[in-house]
């Protein structure tokens, strides 16, 4: 149980962690983070379409937020990917550097991802080779069958 006198002697942390359909930030670089995703729908539609989801290229905007603590100085951000099979991909990585105490260090990046898959998608963040965090994604396909 945590207390007034406990005091933290690492880091860095993680503030938020997330994909999002807009980040907006301010002139005084404050981040606003809109409609946050962890569910990515993908449809199929027509007479016959696939019983199986077909591959899509998602564009999405992942938004990582870190507060230093202790840490100082260059620190490599990576994102790991996993698919919903087990399967990992290469990882997305990042240079960062921290400035100590509760000074940090954001990540924004536009991640082009191809989803062949449905099911749950992780992609673990690593502070220097220490995981961190993950975040998940589900994605869902629907099959809309038309007639004429």
């Amino acid at each position: 149980m945590s207390n007034a006198t406990d005091t933290y002697t690492d880091g860095p942390y993680i503030q938020a962690a997330c994909f999002c359909d807009t980040v907006l930030r301010d002139d005084t670089g404050a981040f606003s983070l809109i409609r946050i995703i962890d569910t990515y729908n993908t449809t199929a539609q027509g007479p016959e379409p696939p019983a199986e989801m077909p591959p899509v290229l998602a564009n999405l905007n992942l938004i990582i937020m870190l507060k230093s603590g202790v840490a100082r100085g260059r620190s490599e951000i990576k994102i790991v990917p996993e698919y919903p099979n087990g399967e990992t991909k290469d990882p997305l990585i990042f240079s960062v550097h921290f400035e100590g105490e509760e000074k940090g260090a954001n990540i924004k990046a536009t991640v082009n991802i191809k989803l062949d898959l449905e099911g749950l998608y992780w992609f673990y963040v690593y502070v220097e080779d220490q995981k961190k965090t993950a975040i998940p994604l589900r994605v869902k396909y629907h099959r809309v069958v038309t007639r004429n």
